[in-house]
């Protein structure tokens, strides 16, 4: 008897394959030409979102129409529980994905007649949150009160702006201490196990950062400088928030701390990107230049690091329009 498979197989080769087809194709090409964590997320948006809605459409009628329908449904009633829509960046995310599935059909020339140019998703901009420069002050006193690991986590991601996988997967060799520079050359994520067939495991893996500019040599600030000395001491392949070649603290445990840390400041309504966040806007009100900037926190072009991360606090706002009222 004829496997499924082989019959998925016969249908993309006469060029009239389903979504679904063209979309398992596509996730078993592109799965060694990715990263793991990559693949599964691929995987996931095929399978919770584009498979229940497009699978069995044909590709003669994936038409732009009915693309556009898919991203306006996302939109509005997207999430998996049913109870309101999808973010735009979630369904950019989805349609990317769309669009890469079809483009791989296309190269093995089936016909699909949507024309993905002509769709287009408004960029909304959420307000992120940024420390106050009071709030931030009150977060260095406590996290300088004493030369915990942890707290020096904390204090990468504020002063050097390194996202919260990144100083978790940092290790000593990370440092170096001569030339006072920092070496983000790896970071570390929870993603699910593949290997578990039908179930929903997951597991730690540490790979290489997410993009190429993100592998990045940052100059360590002075006294930041002082705290990493006391780390002088560990081995070259322990990591920095345990002391242990072996023993880590993931990224999911490492907000925990944060959240604990927030809490015994109370300090309210901030997640640990924001830590991110607020390097980035100090460094702009500071007059940092943005090339240096988008190279320091691993972007791949200026607009990016300016549009996405920058954010003019209001006593920043209020500076530059007194320096703009005549004298």
């Amino acid at each position: 008897m004829e496997t499924k498979e082989k019959r998925n197989l016969k249908l993309f080769r006469k060029k009239n394959a389903s979504m679904e087809v063209m979309a398992l194709r596509w996730l078993e090409n592109v799965k060694w030409n990715v990263k793991e964590s990559s693949y599964v997320k691929y995987r996931n948006l095929v399978q919770n979102h584009i498979l229940p809605e497009l699978g069995g459409w044909p590709a003669v009628r994936l038409t732009t129409e009915v693309i556009e329908e898919f991203v306006q449904k996302k939109l509005q009633r997207g999430k998996l529980d049913g109870m309101g829509g999808l973010s735009e960046k979630s369904v950019r995310d989805i349609l990317a994905v769309v669009k890469e599935i079809c483009l791989y059909a296309m190269g093995c020339d089936v016909e699909i007649p949507c024309r993905f140019e002509r769709i287009k998703i408004r960029n909304g901009k959420l307000e992120t949150e940024v420390l106050n420069l009071q709030k931030q002050k009150e977060l260095e006193q406590f996290l300088l009160s004493d030369e915990c690991p942890k707290k020096t986590g904390v204090l990468l991601s504020l002063y050097m702006g390194l996202r919260v996988g990144e100083v978790c997967a940092l290790k000593r060799q990370n440092i170096l201490y001569t030339e006072k520079i920092l070496c983000v050359r790896a970071t570390m994520q929870r993603i699910q196990d593949m290997a578990g067939e039908g179930k929903s495991k997951t597991k730690v893996v540490v790979t290489e950062p997410k993009s190429l500019s993100s592998v990045r040599d940052i100059p360590i600030p002075n006294f930041l400088m002082k705290r990493l000395e006391t780390l002088r001491h560990l081995p070259e392949d322990a990591y920095l928030l345990t002391g242990s070649t072996e023993v880590f603290i993931e990224p999911r445990t490492m907000e925990n701390i944060l959240s604990r840390y927030l809490r015994e400041c109370r300090i309210e309504g901030i997640n640990y990107h924001a830590l991110r966040h607020t390097f980035a806007t100090r460094c702009v009100e500071s007059g940092f230049d943005a090339k240096s900037l988008s190279e320091i926190l691993g972007h791949s072009s200026v607009n990016i690091t300016l549009n996405r991360y920058v954010h003019s606090s209001m006593e920043q706002k209020r500076k530059c329009m007194e320096q703009a009222t005549p004298a």
